[in-house]
């Protein structure tokens, strides 16, 4: 995967993001993955207003959870656009070790709809934003 696709940051793990077994809790990974989304969108296309992305709702989220996280564990979200549609357009995600990429945590994987909110139906992507999303398609 080329790096100059992929968008890769970093994530504190935070104690209040443990469950009483002393693991991430499942449900904070979603609030991983959409810090990994906002993220790309600022980096990648210098969208910084929530207005600027009114127009997406999310469709799905999906995630596979492979090695359970702690508060130690020193951790990297990879995120990456794996496929456009007509209207909706895949981000796909992927929770690494910082000084090993070999050891995956987590992947994972979304799904956004380009939404008309007046008429209440998904639409088309628009032509300038999907061009964007292509520059980044793995």
């Amino acid at each position: 995967m080329s790096d100059k696709k992929k968008l890769t940051i970093n994530i504190d793990i935070r104690f209040r993001d443990l469950d009483a077994m002393g693991h991430v809790n499942n449900a904070v990974y979603f609030t991983y993955f959409e810090h990994g989304r906002l993220n790309f969108f600022k980096q990648r296309f210098d969208m910084f207003e929530p207005s600027e992305l009114a127009f997406l709702i999310l469709a799905h989220a999906g995630c596979d959870f492979k090695i359970p996280l702690t508060l130690y564990d020193r951790i990297s979200l990879q995120v990456w656009v794996s496929k456009i549609g007509t209207k909706s357009f895949d981000f796909s995600y992927k929770l690494v070790n910082q000084s090993d990429e070999s050891i995956v945590y987590a992947k994972g994987e979304s799904v956004q709809v380009c939404y008309d909110y007046d008429q209440k139906k998904p639409v088309e992507i628009p032509d300038r934003f999907k061009k964007l999303l292509s520059l980044y398609l793995q």
